[in-house]
């Protein structure tokens, strides 16, 4: 029997983290990665295995020296950090194995630091790494060859994880993406051929996090909707299981734009409340799109990208969006163009970063041809290792700045949101729904919850919240929706969590904003930004 520890190190300051406001809301950390669950249901039940996230609590590295084997799965941007922890415990003589999307795209950045390195998805070769130990035959590197079979994982073990830490809990429903995006390396990864679990994993899996009281789920797939007639009847399943439990669990998750485009797909995410997407925009400049292929966001009778964006959001969605900057076919009018864009679109949460070409994918393998890469020095310098071609690096670096800035001033992220939550009284598909008239003890209940955690998030943040210029101006946005919006508490609660979200990317531009540190170096919030795929990867297995 082996003592197994399986560690998630913690993450920079980034947009999905959260980092300024989660204390505001009563958590260490927004969402726990999906691959610690799943690796620890992958391990026979004849071995012991504790999971870590450093995110929510310290690493005890006396406690690891104890162990057989500590397991470490990452990201390139908790690349430091992993490193730190393997050196830590190889010194004490335990033996390390790691794996994830760093260790898959940037294996070399781990060499000599893991006695065992796990490439791609290792649902498979995790097992038979442990099989290997047992008989003392094991190898040091495993690189699983064939797709895994979604339909044969084991139910994660979310009951190890401290669910009373997290905001969100995570999940994934499928792996893999048809599109062919030429800076993503998710195809590379995972292939175009979307695989799904079956509607009896999905359910088992909601049912778990009901049980452990975690009651709003990110599904971290890439693309929810990569196989559309598949994920159709999956949803269905979830719309019964929601409304036999009168709809414990709120869902949101990422999706293509070509959503807009199946009013039936929309209708069923709404009904099986998927309230929030987010949705890869990348740019309005569509020279740009068709640069990087992207071709589904350019399809000339789907309408324009704003009048897609708009559609999702009338059928009860909240769109999030990810932005790029420094395509080949952008100029410096791109950092203008940009924040009108995001406010028409009236999309107040947008993850915008520079163009980062990320090892393993078609835009490194053209940029390191026509030698257009930065070095490790002008990587951390300009806060990309792309070399743009519309524009000088400094020009790229200082306008990404200045759309930051420009994007999440309090007068334009506020202007975004009360554009669709008061002016268009923006509305969930869930509370529009005539379930409800026939289960009024229900309604009633979620109604008051959702009121006390509206008082609760609205009052840790007007107390804590030090700057009064800022403070002021978040006691105004909540006495204007209350009174646009007061009878629909579960607005107010949504909009609370909103406002608390404005306080942690005001802080991420503030940060990106001193962009000279002593050496000429973007910040480590600027660097985290750039890479939009990369808090998607941390969720998904490939450990």
């Amino acid at each position: 029997m082996a003592d197994i520890v399986i560690i998630n190190p913690r993450f920079d300051i980034s947009f999905w983290g959260m980092e300024n406001c989660i204390g505001l809301l009563g958590k260490r950390a927004n969402l726990p990665v999906a691959c610690l669950a799943l690796l620890a249901a992958l391990v026979p039940d004849q071995h012991d295995v504790t999971l870590i996230d450093e995110n929510v609590e310290e690493i005890d590295f006396a406690r690891l020296g104890l162990a057989d084997i500590v397991c470490l799965t990452g990201m390139s941007i908790q690349g430091r950090r992993m490193r730190e922890i393997l050196e830590e415990v190889r010194s004490r003589g335990v033996m390390t194995v790691v794996g994830g999307p760093m260790a898959t795209v940037e294996e070399e950045a781990l060499e000599g630091l893991a006695d065992v390195v796990f490439v791609g998805e290792a649902d498979n070769t995790w097992p038979e790494f442990l099989r290997d130990w047992e008989r003392g035959c094991h190898k040091n590197r495993y690189e699983q060859q064939e797709k895994t079979d979604m339909a044969r994982l084991p139910l994660p073990r979310v009951d190890l994880l401290k669910a009373n830490q997290y905001m969100f809990g995570s999940m994934q429903i499928s792996r893999g993406c048809p599109f062919t995006c030429e800076f993503c390396d998710i195809i590379v990864t995972f292939g175009r051929r979307p695989r799904l679990k079956t509607s009896e994993q999905v359910l088992a899996e909601l049912e778990s996090f009901r049980r452990i009281g975690l009651k709003i789920i990110f599904v971290v797939d890439d693309n929810l909707i990569g196989n559309k007639k598949a994920i159709k009847p999956i949803l269905r399943d979830i719309i019964r299981w929601q409304q036999e439990r009168a709809y414990p669990l709120t869902l949101f998750t990422e999706a293509s734009l070509d959503l807009a485009e199946d009013e039936e797909l929309m209708e069923l995410m709404g009904l099986a409340n998927f309230q929030s997407v987010f949705i890869g925009i990348e740019t309005p400049n569509e020279d740009s799109l068709r640069e990087t292929k992207k071709f589904q966001n350019v399809r000339p009778n789907a309408g324009t990208l704003v009048e897609r964006v708009h559609r999702v959001q009338q059928h009860g969605i909240d769109v999030w969006c990810g932005m790029i900057v420094g395509f080949d076919h952008d100029d410096p009018s791109i950092f203008d163009v940009m924040p009108k864009f995001l406010a028409e679109a009236r999309v107040s949460a947008a993850l915008i970063g520079m163009l980062h070409a990320i090892p393993t994918t078609p835009l490194y393998d053209r940029l390191e041809k026509a030698g257009r890469l930065n070095d490790d020095e002008a990587s951390d310098r300009y806060g990309t290792n792309v070399i743009p071609l519309g524009m000088s690096r400094e020009e790229l670096r200082d306008g990404f700045v200045c759309v930051m800035q420009r994007s999440y001033t309090a007068d334009a992220y506020f202007q975004r949101l009360d554009a669709l939550f008061i002016d268009e009284r923006f509305k969930f598909v869930l509370h529009q729904l005539p379930y409800w008239w026939s289960h009024p003890w229900a309604w009633t209940k979620r109604a008051m919850g959702n009121y006390l955690r509206f008082i609760i998030i609205a009052g840790r943040l007007l107390r804590s919240v030090e700057d009064d210029t800022l403070r002021s101006r978040y006691r105004q946005q909540f006495l204007r929706v209350v009174g646009a919006r007061g009878l629909e508490p579960h607005i107010l609660f949504i909009y609370a969590i909103k406002v608390a979200m404005h306080y942690h990317y005001a802080a991420l531009a503030r940060a990106m904003a001193q962009v000279d540190d002593g050496n000429g170096s973007m910040p480590n919030a600027g660097r985290s930004f750039s890479r939009r795929k990369q808090p998607t990867e941390a969720q998904a297995l490939a450990s």
